[in-house]
């Protein structure tokens, strides 16, 4: 096979794997719902139950960088996927809480998936694909919507315990199709002289902080959400299962699949005014989701009469699917960041800054639930959210906008990225 046959079958057969880690990882926001009523959590406990796989997902991410930098994306992807089938199967026996958070801890593997697949697939492509490259496998995110389509159906007519029976299967031929058409390539590895603390001295450098923050909205907001929607539509609109799960994916689905334009939007115009945009973009749909469903009283001149503000099914829906837009976009952009200002330290770059943003999916689903019981009002998720944005929007600005003469074109590399590079 040629060079770049290889590296379409690598992109290919990546982009599965992910999909299917993914649809693993999210699998608490689906089958949660049963559990959550069997077990009688509430909102907290319940953010805790859907937000333990995406812990371990999150922690183990930097290391697995490391060790793809190191040892190469085909190892690393088998030894985890393997790791994590017997987890998934010992989901379906699980009786209590403390059960299904010991075993989500371990299910959660699957989650840093993530950190091998970007610096694998990345170092395939040149340099102006690699955003591209990077985009269509971070793709592989829409498995949060196939596991919307998927648990369902499968609770709907089996019991939740069907769910992670299907998945152990299905996550093992992933791992099996992986193997058999990825491929190793000795040149991508990072030298053997290089330490381990050598690797690490990303964590000292400012703009692998801002980087941080950027993704804990992008893809922290989106796996916080991903995992909170369904119970969402339910408690807000009323609706079944399965209707819910199916509008959820409204958010889910164009929040995985369009981080490839994403990334080809960050070839062509530059990480920082797509993230910029991306930025904003996201503040006006998280102002509008922030409402709360209102009645007020207004002293006409012919009596008080009453107004009610909110949004309804449909347009809330529709904001949502913005909003995935627009993340996934960041997404994207994030990491086309990375690909140019570390390209030999890809692995450990990503592992930090997929860190923060599994980190940001961990700590948010239980925040939702801490603010919903602690004021009553279920958009007080996306009030918190819209936060996140703002700080995000003021570091941009002091340390982006105010320097970057031309909008379109990406602040100057930092001496630390210049010192990976040589």
């Amino acid at each position: 096979m040629t060079k770049k046959g290889q590296a379409l079958s690598v992109l290919l057969v990546s982009t599965l794997a992910f999909t299917v880690c993914f649809m693993v990882w999210m699998m608490f926001g689906v089958i949660g719902i049963p559990l959550k009523k069997t077990l009688g959590l509430n909102a907290t406990e319940f953010g805790l139950l859907t937000a333990t796989p995406v812990l371990t997902g999150s922690l183990i991410r930097v290391p697995l960088g490391i060790w793809t930098d190191k040892y190469g994306g085909r190892i690393v992807m088998t030894v985890l996927m393997a790791i994590t089938v017997p987890a998934i199967w010992l989901m379906a026996y699980a009786t209590a809480y403390w059960h299904f958070l010991v075993i989500g801890l371990f299910v959660g593997l699957a989650g840093g998936s993530f950190s091998v697949g970007t610096p694998y697939v990345a170092r395939w492509f040149p340099k102006n694909r690699q955003g591209f490259a990077m985009g269509v496998y971070g793709a592989g995110n829409s498995g949060a919507a196939v596991n919307k389509f998927i648990a369902p159906a499968l609770v709907v007519a089996f019991g939740w315990t069907m769910v992670p029976q299907v998945y152990a299967a299905i996550m093992l031929g992933a791992l099996v199709l992986f193997w058999l058409f990825s491929a190793s390539d000795p040149a991508h590895l990072v030298p053997s002289n290089t330490r381990f603390s050598d690797q690490l001295r990303a964590l000292k450098d400012p703009k692998v902080i801002k980087y941080c923050q950027y993704y804990s909205i992008v893809f922290g907001g989106y796996v916080g959400l991903s995992l909170w929607m369904v119970q969402y539509y339910i408690g807000e609109f009323g609706l079944d299962i399965r209707a819910a799960a199916l509008l959820a994916a409204c958010f889910s689905l164009p929040g995985g699949v369009l981080r490839a334009v994403g990334g080809w939007l960050s070839d062509k115009y530059g990480a920082h005014s797509v993230t910029w945009w991306v930025m904003w973009v996201s503040w006006v749909c998280l102002f509008l989701l922030s409402y709360p469903q209102t009645d007020f009283t207004v002293l006409t001149v012919t009596g008080p009469k009453t107004f009610h503000l909110g949004l309804n099914v449909y347009a809330f829906t529709t904001l949502m699917f913005v909003l995935g837009i627009a993340f996934a976009f960041g997404k994207a952009s994030v990491f086309k960041y990375i690909a140019d200002d570390y390209p030999t330290n890809i692995g450990t770059v990503s592992g930090i800054v997929g860190l923060a943003g599994g980190m940001g999916g961990f700590i948010l689903p239980i925040l939702f639930g801490v603010l919903m019981d602690f004021t009553g009002i279920r958009s007080s998720a996306f009030m918190l959210l819209y936060g996140v944005v703002w700080v995000s929007l003021i570091w941009m600005y002091w340390t982006e906008v105010r320097r970057t003469p031309v909008m379109g074109q990406d602040a100057p590399a930092s001496p630390l990225s210049r010192s990976f590079a040589r």
